[in-house]
C-alpha cells in the first residue's frame, strides 16, 4: 500500500528515499540511507531487516542488485516483499515479489527506481519516473516531485495517511555532524504529500544551507516595504516604512531572522532567499 523512489544525486553526492502510503508514520519503516553508502525503500509485506542489513551489504561494497539478491534469498516471505536500492555508484534495482497485491511493480531508471503496490495503476510509477527524469533543482525538490507526481496519477487505491523524505550526505546536518541532510516526515495527515511540502519549506528556512542560486529577490521598491511591514508588525521596526535598505533595517532583519532561528539564510548582501521572502508573504497575509 506504498510507492516510494531510491534516488542518488552524483553532483551533489545525495543519496535519497522518498514514500508515501495508507499506513501510519510509513517513514519509520520504509526509508533507510547511509552517505557514501546508499539509499533502500523497504515495503508491501515489510521486512525491516532489509534496512539495515541492506545497507551492511552496500558498505561491504556489494551492487545494489547483490543486495537485493542476498537479502530476499533466504526470506521464505520474498513474495510478499517490496524493496528497492540505490547504491554508492548510483547503480539501482529493484524487486516486487509475486504475490504483492495489484498494482505493484517498479520502473529503474539512471541513478534511481520507483517502486509501489497496491496502486491504482500503473501509472503511478510511471509517472514518478518521468517526473524524476525531467524535474530541475536540486534532490529535495526532483523526490517531493516525484511524490506529487505519483499521487496525481492515482497513488494508493487505498488513499492517503502518511509520507516521508529522507536524503544524506556527507557532514549533511546543519553543523555537519551527521551525514542526516533532510529528515522530515507527516505521519498521520488526510493530504500529507501536500503537508510534507510545506514541512520541508520550514525545514529548509531553519536547518539547510542549500545552493538556491535563481531563486532570490532584491530587497528593493515593494519588496523592501514588505520585509518592513512585517519587521514593524513584530516589533524588530520602528521607523516609517519606506524601501530603502539601511544599516538599521539590515541590523533589524538580522535579529528577526536569527529570532525565527532562520540564521542560516542570512545574507550579507541586498538580496534576500526566495524561501524567506516567500515566508515574509506569508506573514504579510496574516497580518
Amino acid at each position: 500500500m506504498t510507492f516510494s523512489i531510491v534516488a542518488y544525486d552524483p553532483e551533489r553526492k545525495e543519496w535519497g528515499v522518498a514514500v508515501q502510503s495508507k499506513f501510519i508514520s510509513v517513514g519509520s519503516i520504509v526509508p533507510w540511507a547511509i552517505s557514501g553508502v546508499g539509499a533502500i525503500a523497504t515495503q508491501a509485506w515489510v521486512n525491516t531487516s532489509y534496512g539495515p542489513k541492506g545497507l551492511a551489504l552496500l558498505e561491504q561494497g556489494l551492487t545494489a542488485e547483490d543486495t537485493i539478491s542476498l537479502l530476499t534469498k533466504n526470506d521464505d516471505k520474498r513474495e510478499d516483499r517490496q524493496v528497492g536500492i540505490v547504491d554508492s555508484y548510483g547503480n539501482a534495482a529493484s524487486f516486487t515479489g509475486s504475490r504483492c497485491f495489484d498494482w505493484a511493480g517498479h520502473i529503474v531508471g539512471e541513478n534511481y527506481s520507483c517502486q509501489g503496490n497496491i496502486l491504482v495503476s500503473e501509472d503511478t510509477v510511471l509517472a514518478m519516473s518521468q517526473a524524476y527524469r525531467e524535474t530541475k533543482g536540486d534532490l529535495a525538490l526532483k523526490l517531493l516531485k516525484v511524490l506529487e507526481e505519483g499521487q496525481e496519477a492515482g497513488g494508493d487505491s487505498r488513499g492517503k495517511q502518511s509520507a516521508a523524505l529522507l536524503i544524506v550526505k556527507e557532514e549533511g546536518a546543519y553543523d555537519g555532524g551527521t551525514d542526516r541532510y533532510v529528515d522530515v516526515r507527516v505521519d498521520e495527515h488526510k493530504h500529507p504529500i501536500k503537508e510534507l511540502r510545506r514541512v520541508f519549506e520550514m525545514y529548509n528556512l531553519s536547518l539547510l544551507k542549500r545552493d538556491e542560486p535563481d531563486d532570490k529577490v532584491k530587497m528593493e521598491g515593494d519588496i523592501m516595504k514588505a520585509i518592513k511591514e512585517v519587521l514593524k508588525a513584530d516589533g524588530f521596526y520602528e521607523k516609517d516604512i519606506d524601501d530603502k535598505l539601511d544599516t538599521y533595517t539590515k541590523e533589524a532583519l538580522q535579529k528577526w531572522m536569527h529570532t525565527n532561528n532562520f540564521e542560516v539564510k542570512h545574507r550579507d548582501d541586498n538580496y534576500m532567499w526566495g524561501a524567506v521572502y516567500r515566508y515574509f508573504e506569508k506573514r504579510k497575509e496574516e497580518l
